[in-house]
């Protein structure tokens, strides 16, 4: 055990960074020392998806929890960058603060943004100048791929909405969803593994352009429509059970009919 480290009530985040230290000392963790950048990549990922699904249960106990478990994963990175010389956790928030203030001007400066409109239009101008962007595929192209595909497109459709390359109403990437649906079938009918891949992903990329147009997060639609699914499945097996009916062994037909008189109780 670590004898000059203090048990105390209560910590803050001086603390997490000094725990975080000594876990990756020489006298620490084995499986602390041996961790990357590389290696808890994913870690971070997990962390952040169980604040999102703290969020959506509105359960403020596991919420504050997994903040906790995301705020771990910034110290255990800024403790392996400064060991290779990178940098350190008081720099990371050094960068971030100064990253705030420089893109509120309406609040730290002179700058006049009284709707939310107007300060995110001055974000994405000071983003720009920031990350040195000259055009407008400059910002397509840093929207990181590590974002779930929905999310990517989402974003990529809105940004190049700021360069006034978009549609006038939902009808007509609905008609293009209509148009990659067809040329998804005549790829199926030809047989070509690539082309199938693509024209699917035509599709999706044309629906998500709908979803924008009709406010609807489609990372969260489809995570519903996966919800009710399940729910419905598990009303389907319930079912099946009653009638004595092995699902394994049923016919489509009558799965489907058991699926039919679920849908209908709903």
């Amino acid at each position: 055990m670590i004898k000059d480290f203090e048990i105390k009530q209560n910590y803050n985040i001086d603390d997490l960074v000094k725990i975080m230290e000594i876990l990756r000392s020489k006298d620490g963790c084995p499986w602390d020392k041996e961790q990357t950048h590389d290696s808890i990549r994913n870690n971070f990922l997990e962390e952040a998806y169980e604040v999102a699904d703290a969020i959506d249960r509105d359960n403020k106990v596991d919420l504050k929890e997994e903040l906790g478990d995301c705020l771990l994963q910034v110290a255990f990175h800024s403790q392996i960058a400064k060991e290779n010389g990178d940098f350190d956790f008081d720099s990371v928030a050094d960068g971030v603060c100064k990253k705030l203030i420089l893109r509120h001007p309406h609040v730290f400066g002179d700058v006049k943004a009284d709707t939310a409109e107007k300060v995110l239009d001055n974000w994405d101008k000071i983003k720009m100048v920031e990350k040195g962007q000259e055009s407008y595929t400059d910002t397509l192209k840093s929207v990181p791929k590590a974002f779930p595909a929905l999310l990517r497109a989402a974003k990529v459709q809105k940004r190049a909405k700021k360069a006034n390359f978009d549609w006038e109403d939902v009808y007509e990437p609905l008609m293009k969803v209509g148009e990659e649906l067809s040329e998804l079938e005549e790829a199926v009918e030809d047989g070509c593994p690539f082309r199938i891949s693509e024209e699917f992903g035509d599709m999706l990329f044309a629906a998500v352009n709908v979803s924008r147009f009709l406010n609807v997060d489609a990372e969260q639609a489809l995570a519903s429509a996966t919800d009710k699914f399940i729910a419905r499945f598990e009303k389907v097996e319930n079912k099946a059970k009653e009638k004595g009916i092995d699902m394994k062994n049923a016919s489509l037909e009558e799965l489907d009919a058991i699926w039919d008189e679920v849908k209908s109780e709903e």
